[in-house]
């Protein structure tokens, strides 16, 4: 077996069923298997499964345990020489996969692979290629002084933005959408961090490919479709405490000694930001509505 694609889903069944097709088809010239982890979905994901997808290797789980988790119990099943941690909010096309398997072939010390990912609209996603996290950066990142300076190798260095986004570059962060490595990589590693619930994980694992003395690329060659939670507040309480939550693991397992200053910095963050959220809501107010 060349390639396990592994997808952890949550009541995204529709979104799912378009991944897998696209899956399918980016796999016309490679020998893949698709195991696909179900975190107790509510919403037909199962019985779509089962009825269209009996080929799929289906993990199901009673309880929502986590994408790191989910993503472990993946990894455990596959046989393949490849995996791709891929999200079910994605799509590929037809030679993703080919074009992947030959860049690793082709580059000594290959860790890990990230591509060039854009929105249902076609837009560039800037999460596509990152660095690891730091105070600095997270404080360049809220005060939005990374999207006024935006070419910036100092103020949005978090997002790489000096880095041209067709090119294909050495990054240090890996976006957990899309993460195509060797099985044994993962293997030596240990697999994803299961501290992390939500956020955070896939520069965890970034980090430890890292570690292991392997080298992480972003592909700008080569691009998928992410139709990423529009739903979602970037500045709400809650996303706010989790994704910085996630900061303030990362700092605590690899940097202990000056861990307590970053809990300082990421506890004012969310404050600063907490702040900006109720003034926020409590200006901007909807437009009357005409009839």
């Amino acid at each position: 077996m060349q390639l396990s694609v592994i997808i952890v889903n949550y009541n995204v069944k529709n979104l799912l069923k378009d991944c897998l097709f696209s899956v399918q088809k980016a796999a016309h010239s490679i020998d893949t298997e698709i195991i696909v982890v179900d975190n107790a979905s509510s919403d037909g994901s199962l019985e779509m499964l089962k009825s269209e997808f009996k080929d799929v290797k289906l993990i199901v789980n009673t309880q929502n345990i986590g994408f790191s988790k989910a993503n472990n119990q993946g990894i455990a099943q596959a046989t393949g020489q490849y995996i791709l941690l891929l999200n079910p909010d994605t799509l590929v096309y037809k030679n993703t996969f080919d074009d992947c398997l030959k860049f690793s072939t082709q580059t000594n010390n290959c860790g890990g692979i990230g591509v060039q990912m854009l929105d249902a609209s076609n837009q560039f996603l800037k999460e596509s290629k990152r660095s690891f996290p730091s105070p600095w950066l997270a404080f360049f990142r809220l005060s939005f002084l990374n999207k006024l300076f935006p070419n910036s190798a100092l103020f949005n260095r978090y997002y790489l933005g000096h880095l041209s986004k067709d090119k294909n570059h050495q990054v240090e962060v890996l976006a957990g959408a899309f993460i195509w490595l060797k099985k044994s990589i993962a293997d030596e590693v240990g697999g994803l961090d299961e501290t992390y619930f939500m956020y955070g994980e896939d520069i965890d694992f970034s980090y430890s490919i890292q570690q292991a003395g392997y080298n992480n690329y972003y592909l700008g060659t080569i691009s998928i479709i992410h139709y990423k939670g529009k739903s979602t507040d970037k500045y709400s309480f809650k996303y706010i405490e989790r994704f910085y939550g996630a900061m303030k693991i990362f700092s605590k397992k690899y940097y202990p000694r000056t861990y307590p200053l970053y809990h300082l910095g990421i506890q004012l963050l969310i404050i600063l930001h907490s702040t900006y959220q109720f003034f926020r809501r409590l200006f901007v107010k909807k437009k009357p509505r005409t009839e």
